[in-house]
């Protein structure tokens, strides 16, 4: 169950929401800036992770009459709506630790906040890697966006710990919203590459050069039964690939010949690339080649896009 979107989606919450309790309580008891903002970090997390639980569910339905190719890209929009929030985050963190550089105030408690930080560590540590890797396994945009956040709270909470054990070592509460500040610019990073990768997608970005040389692969394994390929385009949505090309096949060939290529490549292709849906356009040869090309061995593949 945990091992599947929405449950590691479902553990993220549970997880997140625990972990704001306790930096909340920390931070009333301490008067820290830095564990306050972290807090507020972890707040944004969690409405980010509730968003993304949303696109996963709504990513998974079914086509239908008005979403004839599914409902992946749910995921993607829901993955530009958590990089808007960790942004929002960041800025949230920046106001108050300028306005305590300019203020002033004080840290008490000091050892409360360490050890509060430094379960968090543990606890976000453990579910971002476990939510990371089923991101991947499953190849979930949202859920991966879910999981950068989790371990941007991590990086945060990590230099919030520095932070007070600085102050506990040195005395000088101005390190705690110096900390802060250090803490929002780690967000504002992991806002940028959530957002980049998202947008990505939306926009129909070609697979990776690894994936598509994959496919490549699987059409020249079969050059003793096609002549050539060309018009190779891919693209994304949610956790969806979209293939299709041109397969150009001597003219002689049946027409049952080359249903059952297609058959058998698509399925090639679907066993290296998960969740790949696959369109082939059969061509015949123009039958001008004074030697055909599939006993020529001088032949080099056409795998323009």
């Amino acid at each position: 169950m945990l091992s599947t979107r929405s449950g590691a989606a479902k553990l993220s919450i549970i997880s997140v929401s625990l972990l704001i309790i306790l930096k909340v309580i920390a931070s009333i008891l301490t008067g820290s800036i830095s564990i306050r903002a972290d807090a507020i970090h972890s707040a944004i997390d969690l409405t980010g992770v509730i968003i993304g639980y949303i696109g996963i569910r709504i990513s998974g339905k079914p086509p239908d009459k008005q979403h004839t190719f599914g409902h992946g890209k749910a995921e993607n929009i829901a993955s530009g709506i958590i990089a808007g929030l960790i942004f929002i985050a960041a800025g949230t963190i920046v106001y108050e630790a300028i306005k305590r550089i300019i203020t002033g105030g004080t840290v008490e408690l000091v050892i409360v906040g360490i050890y509060v930080t430094a379960a968090a560590i543990v606890v976000n540590g453990i579910t971002s890697w476990y939510t990371l890797r089923v991101a991947r396994t499953t190849d979930s945009a949202a859920l991966e966006a879910t999981a950068r956040d989790m371990f941007a709270d991590v990086l945060s909470s990590c230099a919030v710990l520095v932070g007070l054990v600085l102050v506990k070592l040195t005395g000088l509460t101005i390190l705690d919203p110096i900390v802060a500040l250090l803490v929002a610019i780690l967000i504002i990073r992991t806002a940028y590459l959530t957002l980049k990768k998202s947008f990505q997608d939306l926009i129909d970005v070609k697979l990776p050069d690894e994936e598509e040389r994959l496919i490549k692969s699987s059409l020249t394994e079969h050059y003793a039964e096609i002549v050539n390929f060309h018009k190779l385009r891919t693209r994304k949505s949610g956790n969806q690939r979209y293939i299709d090309l041109h397969v150009v096949m001597p003219k002689e060939s049946r027409l049952e010949q080359a249903h059952q290529l297609c058959d058998h490549l698509e399925q090639e292709i679907g066993s290296k690339l998960n969740s790949a849906s696959i369109t082939i356009h059969i061509e015949p040869c123009d039958g001008k080649c004074e030697q055909c090309p599939l006993t020529c061995p001088s032949r080099s593949p056409n795998t323009d896009t």
